[in-house]
């Protein structure tokens, strides 16, 4: 819990919220202390507020857990951190599966996307120019204005009302009914930027964005057509949105710096074109429309364009079940481009899928030391490996997983998984415990940790940890409630 005179507010940007579902918040103007410096908040305070925010986001909306999708996402997002005017700021990028045209930044670092926002998109560069935009809000620090509030107001309870707020862009009624709560608290607070800091943040991110190789007219291209969308909704557009308006002043202003970079071709690559098909099959309401969709693409467009519409039918084959035939196309796929990892991971989780297990777990290997650095294809390897009996072997690799992997929650519950196939109950639920909180189910990881304790046999040094982690869980659990 923050000092009273420390407690710091991180407002969460949410840059292009879809208008027709946003809702009204009572606005409540926030003292501005000045916080430019960083001075109002320690690196490790806001470290420990993004991870609770990140929580929160877990429990309230739909966060990618496809690992390939998030390689993708978080090495294009690396790539404009890199060349942003704060290197060494930790950053972590997420997609958000839903249909709404939205992307947000938070505390902590924390980025995200939504599925609907990257199918939106016509070029790589566009996708790049939001998330560089959503950098710049965090590195010119528009996210931190301090607020002098109640003392009880702890970490948990702010993270949770960021999240409650960008909910209420998601689903009204719950967004609604968790805003009412908090301000039945005495806890208001609406996000507000200003066009000086939307202006700065277009600047910002343009420079990084050609920085990092990526074009910077695709800038204005992209708001351009956001504005197009918006049109339709005329006066009922919500004050939300319009605190982040899409302007034609918006736009000829980016358009007008956009040109002061030589012009170049700037091709997609065929991770961006891959990851929108593989979006576009996950978040498919209607398995016909998709189809047709990469049927129609078949024949049109360049080789590559044709490739990815294969590679969509392909992935359609697999999740209804039809494993000869996705089999066939991804067979196909992976003798064509042998040095593409999508293509040859489809057709290894084909064999898993069908439960061709000694298949799949050659494929994987072979995958595994042909791309030793992509950390999806070794969660990939170890969920075979789990479901080929191979525990301990699993095991061995999930501890090999880098630090960054290790904090998903997917690497929790395959843990869990691990000890429970090895008969430890008490270890799996220990980190059964933990998957459920980084998932924001804080009740959850208390009741985990509680089965855990009456497992028999519980050596000194891991009932001390379970005692730890408990009064942990249950000190978030009871400051949350409090603010509540």
């Amino acid at each position: 819990m923050f000092k009273p005179s420390a407690i710091t507010l991180a407002l969460s940007l949410v840059l292009f919220p879809a208008p027709q579902q946003a809702v009204e918040i009572n606005k409540i103007e926030l003292p501005d202390m000045g916080d430019s410096s960083g001075t109002l908040i320690t690196p490790a305070e806001e470290k420990e507020f993004g991870e609770a925010f990140f929580r929160s986001l877990h429990s309230q909306i739909s966060i990618n857990q496809d690992a390939e999708i998030q390689e993708y996402i978080q090495s294009i997002g690396q790539k404009l951190a890199a060349n942003s005017d704060a290197p060494s700021h930790p950053f972590h990028f997420f997609v958000v599966m839903e249909d709404d045209i939205n992307a947000f930044a938070g505390p902590g670092g924390y980025i995200g996307v939504n599925s609907g926002l990257i199918l939106m998109t016509e070029a790589e560069s566009e996708l790049a120019s939001v998330m560089a935009h959503e950098i710049a809000h965090i590195t010119q620090r528009h996210l931190f204005r301090a607020a002098e509030a109640a003392g009880r107001l702890s970490i948990p309870t702010v993270a949770a009302t960021l999240a409650a707020i960008l909910l209420g862009t998601q689903s009204p009624a719950l967004g609604q009914a968790a805003i009412i709560a908090i301000q039945a608290g005495n806890v208001q607070f609406q996000i507000d930027f200003t066009r000086e800091n939307e202006e700065e943040a277009d600047r910002v991110g343009m420079q990084t964005l050609a920085g990092s190789q990526f074009d910077p007219r695709s800038m204005p291209t992209f708001f351009e057509r956001l504005q197009q969308s918006t049109r339709y909704y005329g006066q009922a557009i919500p004050e939300f949105l319009r605190t982040h308006p899409v302007t034609a002043s918006r736009i000829s202003d980016t358009r007008g710096r956009a040109e002061t970079y030589p012009y170049k071709q700037y091709p997609d690559s065929l991770g961006y074109q891959l990851t929108k098909a593989k979006i576009r099959v996950l978040t498919a309401t209607d398995t016909a429309e998709a189809h047709k969709y990469f049927q129609s693409r078949l024949t049109q467009g360049t080789l590559e364009q044709r490739t990815v519409a294969r590679y969509g039918m392909g992935l359609i084959a697999l999740n209804g079940q039809k494993y000869k035939e996705a089999e066939s196309i991804f067979q196909s796929l992976t003798k064509e481009y042998p040095e593409q990892p999508q293509y040859a991971t489809a057709l290894a989780r084909t064999a898993l899928d069908s439960r061709n297990y000694n298949t799949a777990l050659d494929r994987y290997q072979k995958l595994v030391e042909q791309f030793p650095d992509n950390e999806a294809i070794k969660l990939e390897y170890i969920t075979s490996l789990l479901k080929a009996g191979k525990t301990e072997q699993a095991r061995k690799n999930l501890f090999s997983l880098n630090p960054q992997t290790q904090q998903l929650p997917v690497y929790w519950q395959l843990l869990a998984q691990v000890y429970s196939n090895l008969n430890q109950p008490a270890e799996s639920h220990r980190y059964l415990a933990e998957y459920y909180y980084a998932m924001g189910q804080t009740k959850d990881a208390i009741l985990q940790i509680r089965l855990a304790q009456e497992s028999k046999g519980l050596n000194f040094q891991l009932s001390s940890i379970l005692s730890e982690r408990l009064n942990f869980f249950l000190t978030q659990e009871q400051e949350a409630r409090r603010n509540r």
